[in-house]
């Protein structure tokens, strides 16, 4: 008998980062591709993990989450932004920020609603808009150029795609892959469409501790007019370097919550209670023991070591607003297949990357360019430079 697969999965395949990962474990390549940390994290964070378990916190929690987490949610966007937050209905956790991304999608989105996105998009934003029958309206980012410092959109094309009556929009900044902060002025238009258009916001905040040289994350909920109409997702995973325990939150109005819970209480119901005990004594520490400025001085530094690393082997580098990733051009090798390039690079140069077409609706039109992970041990990126090396040789 064949295997049966439903329409609204078929097309999937498997994720880039899965492809990569096996090849860089089969072939002994440093794994620059996988946004996760190779160090460990924080001692007060898996020690408070320990003692949960220890004080037999082990069964299911609320559906919303525990209390005590929600509370210290609610209380660092109270410090942060000066919003006070019902804990109790506008604060809810999920089995990391992916979970509450797909349980909006599922919440919200009609058969054939509009969804914008900014491309290149975090790649399980069209899967997510797909499973619940949306359809994805992209709207390009464009490198750096002479008038453009940064990374930037056309607002001819945002309000071509609003026009389009989207019901909703994902904003991702900090911007994974290309490190993007959106600035003021841009979250003030999307701000101004958002409510022209009825649209409600969802945004990917997961890397808000991680913004560098001066750019300030603004988060779009707090912007005039914005707090009812946006939900804002996080991730203590990204924050404290603990991928694996799954523990993300949504932060917005009761209505909103309301309606992600409806999806929530039937996808998990429930995150491991003793990790989002860890996760509360996290962040109820972490704003008074210094971890939020170490946090960025350490990834400041793996930043900066990464950039001479790639720019010393002839990739040069792209601007890093925030997030922990590094977009390099790959033109000046000759390469122009970027994922036949990062292939190569992992099985003949020893080091991992991903191909940003793959964050593209069209991926023949993404420029040339391989994303970089720097969230590692400052070990392995002088170990991959070394291996990085060899590219000056081989063109």
């Amino acid at each position: 008998m064949s295997g049966r697969l439903a329409r609204r999965v078929a097309g999937f395949g498997t994720t880039i980062f899965t492809e990569m990962s096996a090849l860089a474990l089969e072939r002994g390549a440093i794994n620059l591709g996988q946004g996760f940390p190779d160090f460990p994290g924080p001692s007060f964070v898996k020690e408070a993990a320990t003692a949960a378990i220890g004080a037999d916190i082990n069964q299911y929690a609320p559906m919303p989450g525990l209390p005590r987490l929600r509370q210290a949610v609610a209380a660092q966007w109270e410090c942060d932004y000066g919003r006070a937050v019902d804990w109790q209905r506008e604060v809810t956790i999920t089995s990391g920020a992916t979970e509450a991304l797909c349980d909006a999608m599922l919440a919200l989105l009609d058969p054939g609603d509009g969804v914008v996105i900014f491309e290149p998009a975090y790649d399980a934003y069209v899967p997510d808009i797909t499973l619940a029958g949306g359809t994805p309206l992209p709207v390009r980012l464009y490198p750096p150029v002479a008038d453009h410092t940064a990374w930037w959109f056309d607002p001819v094309e945002l309000h071509a795609a609003f026009a389009r009556k989207p019901t909703l929009i994902i904003l991702n900044t900090p911007h994974n892959p290309t490190g993007k902060v959106f600035t003021r002025t841009e979250l003030e238009l999307i701000a101004h469409l958002c409510q022209e258009y009825n649209t409600i916001a969802i945004t990917d905040e997961v890397y808000d501790r991680l913004v560098f040289d001066g750019a300030a994350h603004i988060p779009l909920a707090t912007l005039p007019g914005m707090w009812e109409r946006t939900l804002t997702l996080n991730s203590a995973g990204k924050t404290f370097s603990v991928t694996g325990w799954k523990i993300g939150y949504a932060v917005g109005p009761a209505h909103l919550n309301h309606a992600l819970r409806q999806a929530h209480q039937w996808v998990t119901f429930a995150t491991a209670s003793p990790l989002q005990e860890a996760i509360a004594t996290a962040l109820e520490q972490a704003s008074v023991n210094g971890y939020y400025r170490d946090l960025l001085r350490d990834y400041g530094e793996r930043r900066a070591r990464l950039e001479q690393a790639l720019e010393t082997a002839g990739l040069p580098v792209l601007p890093v607003e925030g997030a922990y990733f590094i977009s390099a051009d790959i033109s000046a090798t000759g390469w122009t297949d970027d994922r036949a390039f990062c292939r190569w690079l992992t099985t003949d140069i020893g080091v991992a990357a991903i191909p940003t077409s793959v964050f593209y609706s069209d991926p023949a039109s993404a420029p040339c360019l391989a994303r970089f992970c720097f969230a590692k041990r400052l070990e392995t990126i002088d170990a991959a430079a070394e291996r990085l090396a060899a590219l000056r040789t081989r063109w």
